[in-house]
């Protein structure tokens, strides 16, 4: 120890300074020091071959759709291997400035909000209803919903074109029994407005069962005497749901619908199998906007800039959905 470690540790202990002149206790060696937890950098260990993995899959990726979109590739260079010229920002000027591509959003942000708001409607109906079913007929129910979760895009969308068929599809048929013979034959897929809602409805339709799941299990945890005790008190059903139930599933709900906004602002499949692989451009969202600038078009940089810009209008919705996540861990 240096004179200067003495000095700041100030003058010795004497037996003065104990109770009762006893001796002095023993000081540990290295006291003061803050010990590192033994395992401390376990967990990082043991989430490296996931983080390894994602950035494998999704880093470079990533990288090249930023290069790409700052470039001009088109055919020439994708079959030649040749460097595509750099452009800068013109790409997104182009896509920016061009009307096609603000009535493409305009699409795209209006059906998702339809999508959004029947899904989360009809998932807490739902999820409140099997809060009061017997215990048979909730796992009834559960299962079914599990079992339509399951079902691959590709069986779902088949079924909803079967349904919508102009001339075999059973929506004509039951409509045709009450309104009259003029619905058979009638093509859903005519009227894009039209044609949009039955897109819609396999949308909303395989999106309720995790949205129910997700909700009922949030419902699970309202303490039920704390809603006991507002009926008592003289509360309605509405007014146990906003002020006891609510304020419980409130930051379960958020998230799920902040990611049901991401998942139905990205939806492609769905609209790509219904308009049996050729989608008109009356039906196209950005993903397919993407996708035809990119694959019909060639213009590859085109179809990455109008990805990227996709990726950063989505990205204040996903950090939204952090924030919730780390507002959720701090209240448990």
């Amino acid at each position: 120890m240096t004179a200067a470690d003495t000095k700041a540790a100030g003058p010795p202990l004497s037996t003065a300074d104990t109770p009762h002149g006893g001796p002095l206790p023993e000081q540990p060696s290295g006291a003061g020091r803050p010990k590192r937890k033994k395992g401390a950098l376990l967990p990082y260990f043991l989430i490296l071959p996931a983080i390894v993995a994602l950035a494998a899959v999704y880093a470079y990726p990533l990288v090249k759709t930023v290069i790409m979109s700052f470039q001009d590739m088109g055919r020439r260079e994708l079959w030649t291997g040749d460097s595509p010229p750099w452009v800068g920002f013109d790409q997104f000027t182009n896509i920016l400035g061009d009307a096609e591509f603000w009535r493409v959003t305009l699409r795209t942000v209006v059906f998702m909000a339809v999508c959004v708001i029947a899904t989360m409607a009809i998932g807490l109906l739902i999820s409140l209803l099997m809060m009061r079913l017997t215990t048979w007929v909730r796992l009834t129910l559960t299962t079914a919903l599990i079992a339509a979760w399951s079902m691959p895009l590709l069986v779902a969308s088949s079924i909803f074109r079967w349904l919508a068929d102009s001339d075999y599809g059973l929506v004509n048929t039951i409509i045709a029994k009450f309104v009259g013979d003029d619905w058979l034959g009638h093509n859903w897929f005519l009227d894009p407005l039209q044609g949009f809602m039955v897109i819609a409805a396999l949308v909303i339709w395989g999106a309720i069962p995790f949205v129910v799941i997700t909700l009922y299990a949030a419902l699970t945890q309202v303490p039920a005497e704390l809603e006991e005790a507002a009926q008592l008190d003289g509360a309605s059903a509405f007014g146990v749901f906003r002020f006891v139930t609510w304020p419980v599933i409130k930051p379960v709900f958020i998230m799920v619908t902040t990611l049901s906004v991401i998942w139905d602002f990205n939806v492609f499949g769905q609209i790509w199998l219904l308009r049996g692989n050729k989608p008109e451009p009356d039906y196209e969202t950005l993903g397919l906007y993407s996708f035809s600038k990119a694959f019909t078009s060639t213009s590859f940089s085109q179809g990455t800039a109008i990805a990227l810009i996709t990726v950063l209008m989505l990205s204040g919705v996903a950090v939204y959905y952090l924030r919730q996540l780390m507002k959720t861990g701090e209240v448990e």
